[in-house]
């Protein structure tokens, strides 16, 4: 063994997988995740306006 072959071997390169054809189970299931996620973008985007939804908790003193 020489001193370049030391260390990791790299792993070999997996061919690309093929887009499988989805159904409409699928499709809708998909369609209903991303109708989720901008719903989601909204609310956040209205709540960032509003300030922080949780107080801090309790502040303590500079006394010790």
């Amino acid at each position: 063994m020489s001193g370049r072959e030391g260390g990791k071997k790299k792993p070999l390169k997996q061919p690309k997988k093929d887009k499988q054809d989805l159904d409409e189970e699928d499709k809708a299931f998909q369609a209903k995740q991303r109708e989720e996620q901008k719903k989601l973008e909204e609310m956040k985007k209205q709540a960032a306006g509003k300030g922080p939804l949780v107080g801090g908790g309790i502040k303590k003193s500079g006394k010790k």
